[in-house]
């Protein structure tokens, strides 16, 4: 073989890994531009097979073309920002106490726990999970913190890492948008609505484009009302829908395709991507 013809291999080697590579800027696009594509949010990122919020469990959505993964933000004693679901550290690693009282040295010295065994996975810093996402996947940043300059250091560290495109922040309360909006209008905020007078209220404010619905006050009305406006419905699998897959594949993807949403969170973001593929629903 000549040199050339090694080179011209090589070159395709290479073209056609970097093809094969996800980028969120195709994410993104979808998010912004196509919502008839139904996205998939990874809930505590891709964690059947690894701790949940853990480096293995966003990297596992990663290769599995995950749109979003989600991660639970909280603090440490002195004030590291960390992932972490609970206020106690005692379901998901190999220690206990709480988070707010324990050092980030305490807690990065502790294991993630998976199927309640000790693995090598370590506690995430926020930074940290930022930098394994970035560029592969969405991240929805589910704020378990009350204070403003929490919320304020956080926004700094996606602007830090020039993320705002990528990042969606979730409100549980949808009274802090305007204050939330003006620190950085890049970043795009998912306010959690808990009825129809929430939803209302949320839609007023024209630079909202995802809302956190629920199943208690879903009505096909109000959900094709916000997809309309050109904002993304988001709903939850967890719980009865993914449960009902488990014991019946496609019953419970089925029975929820019926509604008008166009983002799912599951715990099977695998089998809900294949779903959706299936149905030509997803890119």
């Amino acid at each position: 073989m000549t040199d050339i013809k090694k080179l011209f291999i090589i070159i395709i080697s290479i073209v056609g890994a970097c093809q094969q590579v996800p980028t969120t800027d195709k994410k993104v696009d979808d998010f912004n531009a196509h919502p008839e594509h139904v996205l998939v949010a990874a809930h505590r990122s891709a964690h059947q097979n690894y701790p949940e919020n853990s480096l293995a469990s966003i990297k596992e959505a990663i290769r599995l073309g995950v749109d979003i993964i989600e991660i639970d933000v909280r603090k440490t004693s002195d004030d590291s920002l960390i992932i972490m679901h609970d206020r106690t550290v005692d379901r998901t690693t190999n220690g206990t106490g709480k988070v707010a009282e324990l050092s980030f040295e305490d807690i990065r010295s502790l294991k993630l726990l998976h199927d309640e065994k000790p693995t090598e996975e370590q506690v995430l810093t926020l930074e940290e999970a930022l930098l394994a996402a970035k560029g592969k996947v969405m991240v929805d940043i589910d704020f378990k913190l009350s204070e403003e300059a929490d919320a304020i250091k956080t926004y700094e560290l996606i602007k830090k890492l020039d993320m705002e495109h990528e990042v969606l922040f979730y409100l549980y309360d949808y009274k802090y948008i305007p204050q939330l909006h003006q620190l950085n209008p890049e970043i795009k905020l998912m306010p959690r609505a808990y009825s129809e007078e929430d939803v209302n209220a949320i839609l007023k404010y024209d630079y909202i484009k995802i809302v956190h619905t629920d199943h208690k006050f879903y009505t096909d009305s109000l959900m094709t009302a916000m997809l309309d406006k050109g904002v993304r419905v988001w709903i939850n699998a967890l719980g009865t829908y993914d449960e009902m897959e488990e014991k019946s594949k496609n019953s419970g993807f089925d029975l929820l395709l019926q509604k008008h949403i166009n983002v799912i969170q599951t715990d099977l973001p695998e089998e809900l991507l294949t779903y959706l593929k299936g149905k030509d629903l997803h890119n």
